[in-house]
């Protein structure tokens, strides 16, 4: 049987609905590659607009170039080649025993000028006591001499008023010898108070002995105190947490004051980018950073811009460019920035100094 036929109108209206239905969908297929083409020009150009790059950067740090204070031999090394170390960590020790030895003569240095101005403070003591004592005895002595004169003197006068029979020459003659001798002790007395008189200048000397042997104390203890430092100074420990570098001494090596024994790379690293001054316009301190490291395709560090340098790189040369001489050519000076990591980068992770890195600065 055949089928039954639709009539020429219900197949008009049917073809009419399939078109309108086929023309929304090209419509909104249309729409959604707008939105798509018009998003990825956004992340692709517009959202580039918010970032500033550069391939001119590197790592940067202050590696501590550590140098002994003291002379001698290595007779401890534990600073390996490329090794992490602590601060405070034993890395070398230097042969001590001539520092031992110089500080023990300090200590008996010390001793000697300590006791002798415990004597000196003792001779001051008594110095102040026996002096206005002996003083006093001199005056006492004095004027007993001078009594004992009077008296002698008195006798000597009145035996030679008397009569020549009322009296002997015998004793007339000890008359006069009892007077001269009593005027000879008088003056011996008198000589003896003047010369104790001078209490206070003996006291003054005694004083002045005692604060030459304090000085003398003093200079003791601070050969002693420098003898210890300099005894210190031959174990060499670590400044602070980092990695030895660019070792170059081995057991047994002699090192002098002032030699590199190694460098100590610290574990605070940070980001030295030479932008364009024509990119400086918009880079602020405060600003974030996204780090990739060519060394370390997998790190990814995050940052902040910490400061801009106030000079072109070529303004800090030894020799700087001279523009107002010659043929002049000009060229986009680069500005270094510094950044520093804040995240990514672990306290024991290694970093090295140098490397290059690539580092996105988020303006907005």
């Amino acid at each position: 049987m055949e089928g039954t036929q639709q009539p020429a109108e219900f197949r008009s209206t049917r073809s009419v609905r399939t078109s309108a239905g086929t023309k929304i969908r090209r419509a909104v297929l249309s729409l959604a590659l707008v939105l798509v083409v018009a998003a990825g020009l956004y992340y692709t150009v517009l959202s580039g607009v918010g970032t500033v790059t550069t391939d001119d950067a590197y790592t940067d740090g202050h590696p501590v170039a550590m140098a002994p204070q003291v002379a001698g031999n290595v007779i401890t090394l534990h600073a390996g080649d490329n090794q992490f170390v602590h601060k405070g960590d034993l890395l070398a020790v230097i042969d001590p025993r001539t520092y031992i030895a110089a500080r023990d003569q300090a200590e008996a240095g010390l001793k000697l000028a300590r006791s002798q101005l415990a004597s000196a403070e003792q001779d001051l003591a008594i110095a102040r006591t026996s002096y206005p004592a002996g003083l006093a005895a001199a005056k006492a002595a004095a004027a007993a001499a001078a009594a004992d004169y009077a008296q002698a003197a008195e006798n000597e006068h009145r035996q030679l008023a008397l009569p020549v029979g009322a009296t002997s020459q015998q004793a007339r003659d000890d008359a006069v010898d009892a007077a001269n001798a009593a005027r000879a002790k008088r003056d011996q007395a008198e000589a003896a108070v003047a010369e104790a008189n001078d209490v206070e200048a003996e006291i003054a000397a005694a004083e002045a002995l005692v604060a030459e042997r304090k000085a003398a104390v003093g200079q003791a203890e601070a050969v002693l105190e420098r003898a210890d430092v300099d005894l210190s100074y031959t174990r060499v420990t670590a400044p602070d947490d980092g990695w030895i570098t660019n070792r170059g001494i081995t057991l047994g090596s002699y090192v002098q004051p002032g030699t590199t024994m190694f460098n100590l790379v610290k574990t605070r690293p940070w980001i030295v980018a030479n932008f364009k001054e024509t990119q400086l316009a918009h880079i602020r301190p405060g600003q974030r950073v996204t780090i990739s490291v060519d060394a370390y395709p997998d790190l990814h560090l995050t940052g902040r811009i910490d400061s801009i340098q106030q000079g072109s790189g070529s303004v800090f040369s030894a020799f700087p460019a001279e523009n107002a001489t010659g043929n002049f050519v000009k060229i986009v000076q680069r500005v270094p920035v510094k950044i520093v990591i804040t995240g990514g980068l672990g306290p024991e992770d290694p970093l090295p100094l140098g490397l290059s890195v690539e580092p996105v600065v988020h303006l907005r």
